[in-house]
């Protein structure tokens, strides 16, 4: 794409196009200020800005330390990216709307049959979305609603967040929405009720015209944390 030109160290006063160079041969100092700045404006740590981001924490780290000279450009895209913003605001330290972003693992049922699969490398996902207000973003996982039975509640393109803190189906997950996956790989979103026969389970559906669906063996129940609506998903592709 091309390069950036610091006028003074710390600012950037132009862009130019630079077609058979991917680096950034004079911004080290610039994108280093503006990584520094902006984790310590979002209060966010280096490694789960890597994560984030796609890109290698050792490269980010030994770039902070001072031992590398540059990264790439598609890297430094990508770090901007994970803060929400262009890699031009990034590097100009506008972080308004920043803030940090959760990968939205894939889709879950409700309804719907969805496999659970794992096609994404560690941080990355279908798309990005910001992370709610007053909810961490460590250890949190989203994942997209694909189906009707848990109408109203949870419209198809919702978005859902929640946390594996346990193994197996947890005693706080009986009774509640949560996200599961059954012994088949499949992935769900019920509320999980204890099934008829020992090691079993029931999986309740909110949409009265929907079904549900009983004597299923779960490998884990996680209860939901918090949602988006469709209406107010932002996509950070």
């Amino acid at each position: 794409m091309g390069d950036y030109s610091p006028g003074t160290q710390g600012e950037i006063t132009s862009i130019t196009r630079a077609p058979l160079e991917g680096i950034f041969p004079l911004m080290e100092k610039p994108f280093k200020d503006a990584l520094e700045f902006a984790i310590e404006t979002t209060k966010r740590s280096l490694r789960s800005v890597a994560i984030d981001a796609g890109v290698s924490y050792d490269q980010l780290k030994s770039l902070m330390q001072g031992k590398a000279k540059s990264t790439n450009f598609d890297d430094g895209v990508k770090v901007a990216a994970a803060f929400g913003v262009s890699v031009e605001d990034f590097l100009a330290g506008n972080l308004t709307f920043a803030g940090p972003t959760v990968a939205v693992a894939g889709c879950v049922g409700a309804g719907a049959s969805v496999e659970l699969v794992d096609a994404y490398d560690k941080g990355d996902g279908l798309y990005h979305v910001r992370t709610p207000e007053g909810v961490s973003p460590r250890g949190i996982v989203a994942v997209e609603v694909a189906g009707d039975s848990m109408s109203p509640v949870y419209q198809p393109g919702t978005v859902l967040f929640y946390s594996r803190d346990v193994v197996g189906v947890p005693t706080e997950a009986i009774g509640k929405i949560c996200i599961c996956e059954d012994e088949s790989g499949k992935a769900w979103v019920k509320v999980v009720r204890v099934g008829r026969e020992e090691g079993t389970f029931s999986m309740i559906s909110l949409n009265p015209e929907a079904g549900n669906i009983h004597g299923v063996r779960l490998k884990w129940a996680a209860p939901v944390k918090f949602s988006l609506p469709p209406e107010y998903v932002q996509k950070i592709e």
